[in-house]
């Protein structure tokens, strides 16, 4: 699992790629704190290349969006190995689910 951050139009993009388990979880959740400690406004965690999310990967996402504090935080999940998953869970009642970036980055802008 490998992850980047960067910032468009004033919206920190946490982008994920791989598989989120039990191994690499806390590899996330570290990049998390790292983009968290900088207390953007607003945070997009991008699954969209991830191929395999496991109910440890779910759990540092919730971790996450507890931590945010004011910060506002949307994830961007489309296929069966992410977006299924959140919302079997009612994940997507927690914090807000797109299916592209951009709609996430639209969302985020319009508040």
């Amino acid at each position: 699992m490998t992850t980047a951050a960067t910032t468009q139009d004033g919206v920190t993009v946490l982008t994920v790629a791989g598989e989120v388990d039990l191994a690499t979880a806390p590899a996330l959740e570290t990049a998390l704190e790292s983009v968290l400690a900088a207390k953007p406004e607003a945070l997009v965690i991008d699954l969209t290349a991830v191929g395999f999310l496991a109910s440890a990967g779910m759990a540092t996402l919730v971790a996450a969006h507890q931590r945010a504090g004011d910060t506002t935080v949307a994830v961007v999940a489309d296929g069966p190995a992410t977006s299924r998953q959140l919302k079997l869970t009612s994940l997507d009642q927690v914090f807000s689910l797109y299916t592209t970036l951009d709609a996430a980055l639209t969302a985020l802008r319009a508040r």
